[in-house]
């Protein structure tokens, strides 16, 4: 089961997924005490649970660790999708109550990824 996020987790994701390198946790507080105040260690706590949750990968290095998102934003999302329609009662329902709330922008996105996944799909 994928674990949604709190808040603050996904500011911080939303920051890691952004920068796509690793970052420390002073690397982080820095860009996010620019809209809000908050302490190193609360930052340090998410992060660390981040970790624990299996979305942040992190190494030591000097006597902190620096880190990583584990995959892309799009990666999580599809998961966190992918859980949803399995903890429904009907999926097939589900998916037409999905496809009924699609924007027209949505619905051409998903039109597109419909293109590309039987080709990317054949060349596994």
């Amino acid at each position: 089961m994928v674990r949604g996020l709190g808040q603050l987790e996904s500011t911080i994701m939303d920051r890691m997924w952004a920068v796509k390198e690793p970052a420390s946790v002073r690397d982080v507080l820095e860009h996010l005490l620019e809209d809000r105040t908050l302490a190193y260690t609360t930052v340090m706590t998410v992060m660390d649970k981040l970790h624990t949750k299996g979305l942040l990968k992190r190494k030591p290095v000097g006597r902190a660790y620096v880190y990583e998102a584990v995959s892309s934003k799009e990666a999580y999302t599809a998961d966190v999708m992918r859980d949803s329609l399995a903890r429904s009662g009907n999926q097939a329902a589900t998916l037409v109550h999905f496809l009924e709330r699609l924007s027209p922008e949505e619905t051409s996105a998903l039109e597109t990824a419909l293109q590309v996944y039987p080709r990317a799909r054949r060349s596994s």
